[in-house]
């Protein structure tokens, strides 16, 4: 049995001083949650070496926003328990014939012109989509990028505004 856990980075957020912590958090506002649009390359992430669960893809987003549209695109080789895990977990399941990554792309331009999404994120570790986040980037939108080692694109990290890193461990291990 595997658990996941998750790291989250927001790039480009400076470190507070330890002086003006208490300071800081008197003077801020609550700040209401972003509305995220959520695509999942299901053949990249969503493999059992992974141990990445759909929940904890939901926990880790939920921290930044509110999971509006929840997207999985898989391709016709998918088992049928996969499908069904995917619509229990509230998501909607997007079955292609041959490659996938052609359908994320179009999944994910719909969600960058949809004016009640304030943020794409995209569960990958491909840097095919290096496109698409720098174009949700130029329509304004914050773009959140999702995966697990091994070969979680570095170039797909540093464009994002969010990373959130999946690991999953073994019960008894610790990290």
């Amino acid at each position: 049995m595997k658990n996941t856990i998750f790291r989250i980075l927001k790039r480009g957020e400076p470190e507070k001083e330890k002086g003006k912590e208490k300071e800081t958090a008197k003077k801020v506002k609550k700040v209401p949650k972003k509305s995220i649009g959520l695509i999942i390359d299901g053949p990249n992430i969503l493999r059992k070496e992974f141990g990445v669960r759909l929940e904890d893809i939901k926990e880790a987003l939920e921290r930044i926003g509110n999971i509006r549209v929840a997207k999985v695109v898989l391709n016709q080789y998918a088992p049928q328990g996969l499908i069904e895990a995917v619509v229990n977990q509230g998501f909607e399941p997007i079955i292609v014939a041959g490659d996938t990554d052609v359908r994320i792309a179009i999944e994910a331009m719909e969600l960058i012109y949809n004016s009640d999404v304030e943020a794409i994120a995209i569960a990958t570790r491909d840097a095919d989509f290096l496109p698409i986040i720098s174009e949700a980037k130029r329509k304004g939108k914050e773009a959140i990028v999702i995966g697990v080692e091994p070969g979680f694109s570095v170039a797909l990290q540093n464009a994002a505004d969010y990373v959130i890193t999946m690991e999953g461990i073994h019960e008894g291990e610790t990290k």
